[in-house]
């Protein structure tokens, strides 16, 4: 995330903080009841952000793994693209000893 992002999320909370507060007032609440509940949903709302965040850290989803991820994937498969027919079948030929090493013997 950028610096503007945090910013215009930053600037977005503080103005649904103040429409919360207005509408608990419009709605007949005391002024001190209206911004006690005005924070208190302000609290709630920032809690299940991070939550969620915490989740696509915990799942690794978030926006950096996702772009390793295919990053790595595109120069495997440019790699496999250059690749020689010779080369691609030295290469199927070294998996296939390798699977043949690793599985267990009966």
């Amino acid at each position: 995330m950028r610096r503007i992002d945090i910013l215009a999320i930053s600037l977005g909370i503080f103005l649904v903080g103040g429409l919360l507060y207005g509408g608990f007032k419009v709605a007949g609440l005391e002024s001190l009841d209206a911004g006690i509940w005005s924070q208190a949903l302000l609290v709630l709302v920032v809690f299940v952000w991070v939550g969620t965040y915490l989740f696509r850290v915990g799942t690794r989803t978030m926006t950096f793994h996702k772009q390793r991820a295919d990053y790595e994937e595109a120069a495997l498969q440019r790699r496999l693209d250059a690749m020689s027919p010779e080369e691609l079948a030295q290469l199927q030929a070294e998996i296939e000893a390798a699977e043949e090493k690793s599985a267990p013997k009966k």
